[in-house]
């Protein structure tokens, strides 16, 4: 059965918005504090478990890129046009600007809100303040190897496709247990860039970082799978 454009476009909508609001969520609503709230490996969890639903609930459908970094790195493998790239970091830019306005809808009813969507950021911005080569650098690195799992376990050659959603699930969440202190974690554009749109300020004159860095990630763990992994025969 062929899937129509319009489907997968409102899949990576609904996809994207579900990480956004449930991932960032964890953060601003179920909190940081370990005594309190989920802490670090809560959120971390967060994360994952949201990619692990959708990639069973909205996989069939879209491949459940649900993250610009993803959309790019399979043009790159040779996976994908890059005209239904474009239309996938469209919806996944609309589906993470959905989930952080619903997620500022719920927390700023509470009287003690903050003001925060669990937005990435270096330097001051930055969890425990590491500065800008260290977001950088971390970025790119974390955002390379999140794309080899998914490369690796969404392969053909992969006997074991059937749990690929667990795999990029849980190396998410890895992650993000290492990377949370450091930036937040980006490792996708879209969840950098919906948060920072309604938060503005700081959040929105870094953005560029958590744009820029997991792409370049991306990018280079297509080329390392295309050229040093599996490498495609001559015929």
């Amino acid at each position: 059965m062929k899937i129509s454009g319009s489907s997968k476009f409102i899949a990576e909508i609904i996809g994207t918005m579900v990480l956004v609001l449930m991932g960032c969520g964890s953060a601003v609503i179920a909190g940081a504090d370990g005594t309190t709230g989920v802490g670090l490996l809560g959120i971390s969890f967060a994360f994952g478990l949201s990619v692990v639903a959708m990639a069973y609930a909205i996989g069939h459908i879209s491949g459940c890129h649900i993250n610009p970094a993803i959309s790019i790195a399979m043009v790159i493998a040779g996976r994908m046009k890059a005209s239904e790239a474009a239309s996938y970091i469209a919806a996944q830019i609309i589906g993470a600007l959905l989930g952080a306005g619903l997620l500022y809808l719920i927390a700023s009813g509470k009287a003690e809100y903050a003001g925060g969507l669990g937005q990435n950021g270096y330097g001051d911005f930055s969890p425990q303040k590491y500065n800008l080569t260290s977001g950088f650098v971390a970025e790119v690195i974390f955002t390379f190897i999140f794309l080899l799992v998914i490369l690796g376990s969404t392969s053909s050659k992969n006997i074991n496709g059937g749990f690929a959603g667990l795999s990029i699930g849980l190396s998410l969440v890895l992650i993000h247990i290492v990377g949370i202190p450091i930036t937040g974690v980006s490792v996708n554009p879209a969840r950098s860039i919906g948060p920072a749109v309604f938060v503005g300020g700081g959040a929105l004159e870094q953005v560029w970082l958590f744009i820029a860095a997991p792409v370049a990630g991306a990018i280079l763990a297509a080329l390392v799978w295309n050229t040093l992994i599996e490498k495609r025969e001559k015929s």
